[in-house]
């Protein structure tokens, strides 16, 4: 049996909490917070609702970002890590 781990998550530089906001202010929010990162940092965003982990994702990638993870918890809040561009 071979013992094949998952790799480890990625180092995160920012955390930023947005459950309680709602479209567009999401991306907003979140495109502040990448604005004070360095290109290669990692933020790991909380959102809440089908809508802003749609389109949080999909604006950050347009915005020329990369999407490393996005898991849905129990609680309901999405956790999305996000690599600046």
């Amino acid at each position: 049996m071979n013992d094949v781990s998952a790799p480890p998550p990625p180092r995160v530089d920012a955390v930023l909490d947005i459950t309680a906001q709602t479209c567009p202010m999401t991306y907003v929010r979140t495109r502040l917070a990448l604005d004070r990162l360095a290109p290669g940092q990692v933020l790991e965003v909380w959102l809440r609702g089908a809508e802003p982990a749609r389109n949080v994702p999909a604006t950050a990638t347009q915005q020329g970002h990369a999407v490393l993870s996005q898991e849905l918890r129990e609680d309901g809040v999405t956790v999305l890590r996000l690599r600046r561009g």
